[in-house]
């Protein structure tokens, strides 16, 4: 049977990778940024920091309801690490990822078409969205993989 902690959590590693997937749109589309993609552009970078908001409410509202049990099960298990380096530094990277996407609608507003500086920054903030969002799923499996172990007979 299916549990809503199991939906919630699938729903924010959806909501995380719907936003790393506009990210890269908004990057390859910031490369060749033209009069006939800069609406698009503006579009999908308000779409990244939405996605991003929606995964951060999801996943904070599983972890405050749930990941008390998985981190008590980690902790137990043969990969603590899984909590105490890797959820630990993805709580405090969050808050830059929340930065970077809420940021970014604001730095494509620019004229990214003649503005070869404005370009620049959009193309470095999204490189750093899709940078720290691959970690962030990275670090979700890892997590994952602490309490799998952990429920595993020895």
């Amino acid at each position: 049977m299916i549990k809503f902690a199991d939906v919630a959590l699938m729903t924010h590693a959806t909501f995380g990778m719907l936003c790393i997937i506009a990210s890269v749109w908004v990057f390859v589309d910031t490369l060749n940024a033209s009069r006939g993609n800069v609406v698009r552009i503006k579009l999908m970078s308000r779409a990244v920091a939405g996605f991003m908001w929606l995964a951060f409410l999801v996943g904070g509202y599983w972890y405050v309801t749930y990941y008390y049990a998985d981190k008590a099960l980690i902790l137990k298990g043969p990969w603590p690490f899984a909590h105490h380096l890797v959820m630990e530094t993805k709580e405090h990277l969050v808050i830059m990822l929340l930065l970077l996407t809420t940021f970014l609608p604001i730095a494509a507003s620019g004229n990214l078409v003649a503005n070869k500086s404005a370009r620049n920054v959009v193309l470095w903030v999204v490189g750093l969205i899709i940078l720290t969002g691959m970690l962030m799923e990275g670090s979700g499996a890892i997590i994952g993989m602490g309490v799998k172990l952990a429920v595993l007979p020895k």
